[in-house]
């Protein structure tokens, strides 16, 4: 309990936060919707869901998001899946309903359903899609909101990280889930940390201290599922765990914007700064309890433990063009890179960066094209336990590297609240080139993987 009492006080001493965010040329404090990365109360939608207390500030959301997905090449084996997710959302203004000035209500369940083709074909790091996950109908997110004035905003409750964490803008238009958290975070922390399908519970507190500084920290339980043997989702499989008593996960990050207000001539940008620190314990990617390396049978397969971990990160994204006036439309460009520590992490270094044209035509104003290019090292110490192997198995033993990833898609507005996405995606070494030689497949080389798929957003 003191780390949450801690971080609430750090990083509520801030300062003169002059900027409303209603002027900005962002919506990035509003409740996102997981599946488009929009604002669930400012957005398009087909008009089919009624509202009718939104007068009294109560607003409901339903968006359905389904994909077909195969890999004619590559991966442990080839595969085509459907897979599918509802989210149900309702966002409440309770001052319009109760008079409680400035706060704010969120909450949102998901419906998963069919299969997964990272998991059940590819074997790969960078899931082919954000929305993949175990069948399940589970609570995600359910918070509170305070706001005093345009100065701060503290949010409380069941919380996800990765739509205000190490976020880029011009990702939206991307499927693939490392595009959006990045795997970089998502392998090295404890249930994936806090993201699809598991949001956890936590504190975030953002202060835009001016019109180019915003900070942000939050503290989060650093298990959503608890531990255990199982997969996290199967350990938490309603997404009611409401764990406290786990170490916890600190997070923070600067933003340094331009060219943010709404009306500045020129082109909008943002760098952002950023980090993570877990107080728990993890497992070390080489060495046994015992001292020797895991590849030895001696070793009784179990990993060293460590004390805590860490990372840090830097954002970068720009807008390189706009069309007219518009904010919204144009070219934008984003670049991302994170850093972990080798011992204890799978992934030590990440790096991604790409382009996204946005309504270039004036009769297709909601269009977006995407091209983007991704990298994931294996760390120094995983490598080296494959080496272990080669020593222990003989040098046809498959070794580790790295896994890239090559990625356009285009969105087309097919009406507003419903578009189509066809995508495309070139994997290099999936899950580094082999197989987790302690894991369920041992042994198994894996070959570079042509991915093809289309999705449907629908927005009711």
């Amino acid at each position: 309990m003191r780390y949450w009492l801690l971080a609430l006080l750090v990083f509520a001493v801030s300062t003169d936060a002059t900027l409303a965010q209603e002027d900005k040329k962002t919506d990035d404090v509003k409740p996102a919707d997981p599946d488009t990365g929009e604002s669930t109360v400012q957005e398009s939608t087909l008009g089919l869901l009624p509202n009718p207390l939104e007068k009294w500030g109560i607003k409901f959301a339903a968006t359905y998001i389904g994909e077909t997905l195969g890999n004619p090449t590559g991966g442990l084996k080839q595969s085509a899946i459907y897979e599918g997710r509802l989210n149900l959302a309702v966002d409440v203004d309770l001052e319009k309903m109760a008079g409680l000035k400035q706060l704010a209500f969120h909450a949102n369940i998901f419906q998963i359903h069919g299969g997964g083709l990272s998991r059940g074909a590819l074997l790969n790091y960078m899931d082919v899609s954000g929305i993949e996950a175990l069948p399940s109908t589970r609570l995600y997110e359910i918070w509170f909101e305070q706001k005093w004035g345009t100065k701060l905003a503290l949010r409380a409750g069941q919380l996800a990280a990765d739509t205000e964490f190490m976020t880029a803008k011009y990702t939206d238009v991307f499927i693939n889930a490392s595009l959006g958290w990045p795997v970089g975070l998502s392998l090295n922390m404890p249930s994936a940390g806090p993201s699809p399908p598991l949001a956890t519970m936590g504190a975030r507190l953002r202060a835009d201290v001016s019109d180019n500084l915003t900070l942000m920290g939050a503290i989060f339980d650093g298990n959503a599922a608890g531990p255990g043997p199982e997969d996290p989702q199967l350990r938490d499989r309603f997404g009611v765990n409401f764990r406290v008593n786990d170490p916890p996960l600190l997070l923070g990050e600067a933003q340094f914007l331009w060219n943010a207000k709404k009306g500045d001539p020129g082109l909008d940008g943002k760098f952002k700064l950023g980090g993570w620190r877990h107080f728990g314990d993890f497992n070390d990617q080489r060495f046994s309890a015992s001292g020797v390396t895991l590849a030895d049978p001696a070793s009784g397969g179990t990993p060293a433990t460590l004390s805590g971990d860490f990372g840090v990160y830097s954002v970068f994204e720009q807008k390189l063009y706009r069309v007219g006036h518009d904010d919204d439309r144009g070219i934008g460009i984003f670049a991302r890179a994170s850093y972990s520590p080798p011992d204890r992490n799978l992934i030590d270094l990440y790096a991604d960066a790409g382009l996204e044209l946005i309504g270039l035509s004036d009769q297709r104003p909601k269009d977006k094209f995407g091209i983007a290019v991704a990298y994931a090292h294996v760390s120094p110490r995983a490598r080296a336990l494959d080496g272990d192997f080669q020593r222990v198995l003989g040098p046809a033993w498959p070794a580790r590297s790295y896994e890239a990833l090559l990625t356009a898609v285009y969105q087309y507005e097919v009406r507003a609240g419903w578009t189509l996405q066809p995508t495309f995606q070139y994997i290099v070494h999936p899950g580094g080139g082999a197989t987790n030689p302690l894991g369920n497949n041992p042994g198994k080389v894996l070959r570079n993987a042509e991915v093809f798929g289309l999705r449907t957003v629908l927005k009711f």
